[in-house]
């Protein structure tokens, strides 16, 4: 194997996304990297968040590196802990433990000729690199409410994200203030401990029987077969490949899952009045779909309340609805969701010193979930628009990472200092995002989520199915990009030397150079 060892590469984040960057820059030959990271261990989202409840709604088999299905899981879908577990574990077996930086929060990322990165912490460390690999996933920033007088609340409130651990719910008076996510995770937990819980939920959701259950005993000695975990793993990945078209507006697909997730608010809620309360009037897909088998039955507690209505203003004692109604609490936990496109939470700056940040505000996208143009050697392990609903995490940070370095490959062979994206590569790229969107029910301007900026561009989700993903990534050339090279190589231009025509052939047509294609 060839080995490139001279090109640095820096890795923000040790979560899935940037496991996934050093296993397969490993096995290429890279093995000159960093993986930064702000926390005390890898894991990302599953080593950070930890409030009640907290699972996965993608089934355990298919959330797991390529060749690596776990033989650990102990129900078909899994907490928290679990998953951590086994991403540390994977870790560990992928040899990125020399290679990690853990406590080191990258506050800027500057760009310098002719192809250069420096990155500078929060206590004003600084290292320079040639290649840098966005890998910071899209649940970190934690989304506050816009609500008048947060700040004048006399007791405990906290976002899901930052759960306090140390408070206890027990006969308090709790607020969930959201209904989506982590709402459908926490409430059932929180149920047991509360005197009383009141739900705020301003729009219902879709929400799938999620079917949980342990692995007996024979099956967990089952997986102990490499062969019996991966047989089910292309059993599940086939599932979830299916999943594409149910987000397609008029499809079958999307109709019937829409029957199923209506059989079971049938099958869970008898009261006619909480019925209509939670089925939703948006088309699945248009919110992210979510999972549960246990918040139904939590909402018909005689200890919980929803109220189908959002919050006005917090005050000392509680907090006042929209339609006037005053209610008490002691607790108030934001269930309000993440900042999904926060690319400003790092000071990236381009070769014309722009602002990513303020780039990214203004428009979400990039080529291919990959690259932005005027950000040389700057790449994303899952990028605007990359997040197909018909693949797994991992399986799509896989195809973007083999794509990326494929290019890094070519970027060697060629000599050059530096790849950017063509603009024109980039434009394209995204006038058929935006023609496409308009296929699905997160894309079309009647649907209002988080999966879509104010002025209607949809930038989170990839309006294809898996196979069309896969060919984008598998196509992807060198040519895409504008290869840079040092002074002296640019200084130095190439000559195209024509060939003599041979004399048994005088009528010989004249012969042209051609593109070349590294």
């Amino acid at each position: 194997m060839k080995k490139y060892s001279n090109l640095r590469i820096a890795i923000i984040g040790a979560g899935p996304a940037g496991l996934v960057a050093g296993r397969e820059l490993l096995k290429q030959g890279f093995d000159n990297f960093t993986i930064f990271e702000k926390s005390d261990a890898a894991g990302g989202t599953w080593h950070n968040h930890s409030y009640p409840g907290l699972c996965c709604d993608v089934m355990a088999s298919v959330y797991t590196f390529e060749g690596e299905a776990n033989e650990k899981w102990t129900h078909n879908f899994v907490e928290q802990r679990e998953i951590e577990e086994y991403l540390q574990r994977s870790a560990r077996k992928f040899g990125l433990e020399s290679h990690f930086r853990f406590n080191t929060n990258i506050k800027s990322v500057v760009y310098h000729e002719p192809g250069t990165w420096t990155l500078t912490d929060n206590q004003e460390n600084t290292w320079e690199f040639d290649i840098v690999i966005n890998a910071m996933g899209n649940q970190h920033t934690p989304q506050f409410p816009n609500i008048r007088g947060m700040d004048t609340f006399e007791g405990e409130s906290w976002h899901s994200t930052l759960w306090r651990h140390d408070v206890s719910l027990k006969g308090k008076k709790v607020i969930v203030v959201g209904s989506a996510a982590a709402a459908v995770q926490i409430v059932p937990e929180v149920a047991k401990e509360a005197g009383h819980l009141t739900v705020l939920q301003r729009t219902p959701n879709w929400i799938l029987s999620r079917g949980l259950r342990a692995y007996s005993p024979v099956e967990r000695q089952l997986f102990k077969l490499s062969s019996a975990r991966e047989s089910l793993k292309s059993f599940h990945t086939a599932l979830v490949r299916m999943t594409g078209a149910m987000f397609q507006l008029g499809t079958k697909s999307q109709k019937y899952i829409e029957n199923k997730a209506l059989e079971h608010i049938e099958n869970q809620i008898s009261d006619p009045v909480l019925r209509e309360q939670v089925t939703p009037t948006s088309r699945f897909g248009c919110k992210r779909p979510l999972m549960s088998d246990d918040f139904y039955p939590a909402l018909q507690k005689p200890n919980v309340t929803l109220l189908t209505t959002a919050a006005e203003k917090v005050h000392a004692k509680g907090l006042t609805t929209v339609d006037g109604e005053d209610i008490e609490a002691d607790v108030i936990i934001y269930c309000t969701g993440y900042e999904v496109m926060d690319y400003d939470r790092i000071d990236i700056r381009g070769s014309r010193g722009q602002s990513m940040g303020s780039i990214m505000k203004k428009e979400p996208r990039a080529y291919k979930g990959l690259a932005l143009p005027g950000f040389p050697n700057y790449f994303f392990a899952l990028g605007p628009n990359s997040l197909c609903p018909a693949g797994s995490f991992f399986e799509l940070a896989e195809e973007n990472l083999r794509c990326i370095i494929r290019m890094l490959q070519g970027k060697e062979k060629a000599g050059a200092s530096s790849l950017d994206v063509r603009e024109e590569r980039y434009a394209a790229y995204n006038r058929w995002i935006d023609k496409e969107k308009d296929k699905f029910s997160w894309g079309v301007s009647s649907c209002n989520s988080y999966y879509q900026t104010a002025d209607g561009h949809a930038p989170f989700l990839f309006p294809g199915g898996f196979s069309t993903f896969q060919k984008q990534r598998r196509h992807t050339r060198l040519t895409d990009f504008k290869l840079g090279f040092p002074q002296e190589k640019e200084s130095t231009p190439v000559k195209l030397v024509k060939k003599p025509a041979k004399k048994a052939q005088p009528k010989a047509k004249k012969k042209t150079g051609g593109p070349v294609e590294a």
